[in-house]
């Protein structure tokens, strides 16, 4: 099946280009009525005192190039079909449409057809007695002995460029100028780890493997120059800025363009700009512009960056307002700042102490929680948001080094308990943390009322029902800990360990969830999938047998 949103695929086009200016904050945008065939977005405000500037090319890069049509930047937008050039008579309708006495600018990005479809219509264009110049965009740098280099995200330093110079009523020929001049200073480069989804195509396979990443593929899904097998963040930026550095040199002054191919989460794009920031560019960066949607490939997951070595005219052109859903405003680049602040946190005062056994029990507790992270993630996305395996590891691992470094009062169970209540009330995000912290910290207050540890433990589950408003049947955790301490206390610690077993294993027949995400998720979705909280006590209990 497709994963794609449309209702018919022969209007898909014209839908979105229908979206796109009815959604106009401006609304200053048209759409030409000529032939259907023909789509073209233009300035509603225009009126040929000026230089046009026109742009185009296949749909499916949006924000590009509706998205930049208004004052300051493009006049008209020519719109082809998905990742499809447009055709002569609708960029020569365009042209016709927005020219005036002082002529038109095309800027086209280095494809094929963009090039012949926009070459003939400019020649046709100047037998109709228009003055038409045009400039081919070609920043893509991934593959540097190609002799017709693609045209990508960089495409729009030069649209924004190109239009404050028409805007500022320049004549044609400075506006030609100053766009060739911009398209000689930018360099681009782009990765992914999946291409796009079309809204014709069935799932199948993709063609990058899990694990890898493709450097420089084209907007069009093209595969790229080179395979990576790594998904790291620091090493795809530190890659690309090497790239950028050889083209730019590296003395010059940059603004640098972060665009999300369309398929990149918002904090994905935050923690790579993080790590542009931390890059060998970060001392050549005067400018940020996004990270943001500008030029993209349908959903395809993956980001590009565009430098543009800068001088004075090139400042002004990109810090001014233009009118336009799509463009991002310049962001003067500057480290985080930082303000400093005393943590208010109430602290136990301990006093870290030896007990052999006690230090092989935790060990045993946060390894099997350690080792558990993927699986319970995996078992956790059937269910719920997928982060229940990385929330009992993150405090796992605290509590683990704490234990490593001899700064846990292992000879007094009271003190030990409470602690580890602080610590994952610290450490531990969402509300798993802050069940853990008031279980932990109440059979700590239990155990120094010299209540022997199990009662403690059930004193604490007893308080932690109480603040969770969650109770055995609510397929959550305490389906497997209340059982388990149960059997503890009535027999021993084999038959706690089949008791969470049991319990565990109950969860997948309890088709409603009356706590935690999964309440949130309809019973067909809960059949079948055991509760990932339930698992972990299992995987602990069982752990603390085999020791």
């Amino acid at each position: 099946m497709s994963k794609f949103f449309f209702n018919d695929r022969n209007q898909m086009v014209s839908d979105a280009i229908e979206g796109i200016i009815i959604s106009s904050r401006f609304r200053n945008l048209t759409r030409l009525d000529t032939d259907p065939a023909i789509r073209v977005v233009v300035r509603k405000d225009w009126n040929k005192s000026k230089v046009a500037v026109i742009s185009g090319g296949g749909s499916g890069h949006e924000p590009a190039h509706a998205g930049f049509v208004g004052k300051g930047m493009l006049t008209a937008a020519v719109c082809g079909d998905l990742f499809a050039s447009p055709s002569v008579d609708a960029v020569l309708n365009a042209i016709v449409a927005v020219t005036g006495d002082r002529g038109c600018l095309l800027i086209v990005k280095n494809y094929t057809g963009d090039r012949l479809n926009f070459g003939l219509a400019a020649q046709k264009a100047k037998k109709h007695g228009l003055k038409v110049e045009m400039v081919i965009v070609g920043d893509d740098i991934s593959l540097p002995d190609n002799k017709q280099p693609r045209g990508i995200a960089g495409t729009v330093l030069v649209h924004k460029i190109a239009g404050f110079a028409a805007e500022q009523g320049k004549s044609l020929g400075d506006v030609r100028d100053i766009a060739q001049s911009a398209c000689d200073s930018i360099a681009s480069m782009g990765v992914a780890m999946q291409t796009c989804n079309l809204p014709d195509q069935n799932e199948v396979e993709g063609r990058i493997k899990s694990g890898h990443v493709e450097l420089g593929l084209g907007i069009h899904g093209e595969p790229g120059a080179s395979t990576l097998e790594s998904q790291n963040s620091q090493k795809m930026i530190a890659t690309l800025v090497k790239h950028l550095r050889k083209k730019t040199g590296s003395d010059a002054r940059l603004a640098v363009m972060i665009n999300n191919l369309g398929g990149v989460s918002s904090l994905e794009m935050a923690i790579l700009t993080k790590e542009l920031a931390h890059s060998e560019l970060k001392d050549q960066i005067d400018y940020l512009i996004g990270p943001a949607p500008l030029v993209t490939a349908l959903d395809m997951k993956g980001f590009s960056l565009s430098a543009i070595v800068l001088n004075d005219k090139f400042i002004k052109a990109l810090q001014a307002d233009v009118e336009t859903a799509g463009w991002c405003p310049l962001v003067k680049f500057h480290a985080m700042p930082i303000k400093k602040h005393r943590v208010i946190r109430i602290e136990s005062s301990v006093k870290p102490s030896e007990n052999a056994d006690v230090k092989s029990l935790v060990v045993s507790i946060t390894r099997t929680l350690i080792e558990q992270e993927k699986a319970l993630n995996a078992l956790d996305a059937k269910v719920g948001d997928g982060d229940t395996g990385y929330t009992f590891a993150q405090g796992a691992r605290d509590i683990a080094q704490l234990n490593e470094d001899g700064k846990l009062p292992l000879n007094d169970s009271a003190a030990l308990l409470e602690l580890i209540g602080e610590r994952l009330a610290t450490v531990m995000g969402g509300s798993s943390g802050v069940l853990m912290s008031i279980f932990f910290t109440a059979s700590g207050q239990k155990m120094a009322k010299k209540q022997t540890l199990v009662d403690a433990l059930l004193f604490g589950l007893a308080q932690m029902k109480r603040y969770g408003g969650a109770d055995l049947g609510d397929r959550t955790l305490i389906d497997a800990l209340q059982p388990a301490l149960e059997a503890l206390k009535n027999s021993d610690l084999n038959a706690a360990v089949k008791a969470a077993q049991k319990g565990a294993e109950a969860t997948a027949q309890m088709e409603k969830a009356n706590a935690g995400r999964s309440s949130y998720v309809n019973s067909k979705n809960l059949k079948g999938v055991k509760d990932p909280g339930a698992v972990a006590i299992a995987a602990v209990f069982a752990g603390l047998e085999k020791r």
